[in-house]
């Protein structure tokens, strides 16, 4: 049970950090994406250098938009490449975290089905010794086996619920950031 509290304990602190830190990261991109949009659809004259100011908002949108800026003398394909590699390296750090809550998700049940094998190995112990008279000398292994079974699969059922929720966040930003970095690449540099 001590495992399958850890467990539990760290996979709750990541689904808070989680809410919290993704609905931070789309606040900020939002707002970035929004100014930005209004920026370049103005006329065309420092328009880029304004752009550039705003980028020193810490938010995925203005990392891979700073990287397009700084490549945009070099032609279309390389800002292209500039704009995919800032937006690889935005990827994992969005993600971050999900790896610990799958590993939760597959450990929890494997957890309460050792706990069930340890509490069947104690009843038949029990049995060993005091011989199959005695069902209340048999409740406690049987009762210890069901309820890590239960614990485990409380803590992976959840998880699981969240890790798919957080995993469908996260792609629907990365392609609104994708979206964000096609429109802003053609504004950019024309088509």
């Amino acid at each position: 049970m001590i495992p399958l509290v850890i467990c539990s304990v760290m996979a709750l602190a990541i689904v808070i950090e989680k809410f919290i830190s993704i609905r931070g990261v789309e606040r900020k991109a939002s707002k970035f994406i929004g100014k930005t949009r209004k920026i370049l659809k103005s006329d065309k004259k420092g328009r880029v250098d304004r752009v550039l100011a705003l980028c020193k908002i810490a938010s995925p949108p203005a990392r891979i938009l700073k990287a397009a800026i700084e490549k945009k003398e070099r032609g279309r394909e390389e800002v292209k490449e500039a704009i995919v590699d800032a937006g690889s390296l935005e990827v994992p750090y969005l993600g971050r975290y999900l790896r610990i809550l799958e590993t939760i998700v597959t450990i929890a049940p494997l957890l309460g089905l050792l706990g069930t094998v340890r509490g069947m190995i104690r009843a038949f112990n029990v049995i060993e010794r005091t011989g199959v008279g005695q069902p209340g000398a048999l409740a406690g292994g049987i009762s210890e086996a069901l309820y890590t079974t239960a614990f485990g699969l409380g803590i992976a059922i959840p998880c699981l619920v969240f890790y798919n929720y957080f995993t469908h966040r996260t792609e629907r930003f990365v392609r609104k950031l994708e979206s964000f970095s096609s429109e802003f690449l053609e504004l950019l540099v024309g088509r």
